[in-house]
């Protein structure tokens, strides 16, 4: 897989269905990195259905790390 500083296309996988993407410009492939417009909405899917996250720690009111509910005791 060529990085984006290099020059020429960029090739990758879909990361919905695994099919080769090349990458040459948005006029070229609007939905990069992925293959199609279906695969594009797949993994949006999988976002709203929670499938996919992003995990962080909760912090409270006060900045600090905590997993409670943001009250004090």
């Amino acid at each position: 897989m060529k990085e984006a500083g290099e020059a020429g296309p960029i090739e990758t996988r879909c990361p919905s269905c695994g099919a080769t993407v090349v990458y040459r410009g948005l006029d070229n492939n609007a939905f990069f990195p992925f293959c199609s417009k279906r695969c594009q909405l797949v993994d949006l899917d999988k976002w709203f259905e929670e499938e996919h996250r992003i995990q962080s720690e909760l912090k409270d009111a006060g900045g600090r790390d905590g997993g409670g509910n943001g009250t004090t005791s």
